[in-house]
């Protein structure tokens, strides 16, 4: 299963980047984060082998995240005209899913997030999870950037938000 999702952010891409690189600022916006460790590495960096436990609904789903693209390498210089990239493979039981998120200005003090998503589902449940509920993993990715948006641009934490 593959999908691309989008979203405008009123903020400069360089504090987008900022924001979005800082493993401190992940629990203000990505919900149901319990735990994000590195094994390996250094957050972020490519190569960089993460832990991952988020929380859906009664039970927690744990996975390991790689780091496979940051472009540019070194976010502290971003090139104007340059995408910033970056790239990740998760792997938890019965899934895979690599996720290719694109950052560009949009305009003057605007940031254009664009995520594509591929998912590969393996054992009979996850399967079926995967034929039955296809909206429910583009939904969630549009949650996550509607978080982060509302987090970047007014200061808003998921962690106080009600339901």
């Amino acid at each position: 299963m593959k999908y691309t999702v989008s979203i405008e952010i009123a903020l400069p891409r360089e504090r987008v980047v900022q924001l979005l690189a800082d493993p401190a600022q992940m629990p203000k916006w990505l919900r149901g984060l319990v735990l994000h460790e590195p094994l390996s590495g250094v957050h972020g960096q490519v190569g960089t082998r993460s832990r991952v436990v988020l929380q859906m609904g009664q039970r927690n789903f744990e996975c390991t995240e790689t780091i496979t693209r940051r472009e540019p390498s070194d976010l502290s210089e971003i090139p104007e005209a340059s995408v910033v990239r970056f790239d990740r493979e998760i792997v938890g039981e019965g899934m895979w899913s690599a996720v290719r998120d694109r950052l560009t200005e949009a305009g003057p003090g605007t940031t254009l997030w664009a995520s594509e998503n591929e998912y590969r589902f393996s054992g009979f449940l996850m399967r079926l999870v995967g034929l039955l509920m296809p909206g429910a993993f583009r939904k969630q990715s549009q949650q996550h950037m509607r978080d982060f948006k509302a987090f970047a641009e007014e200061g808003k934490d998921v962690r106080e938000a009600k339901g």
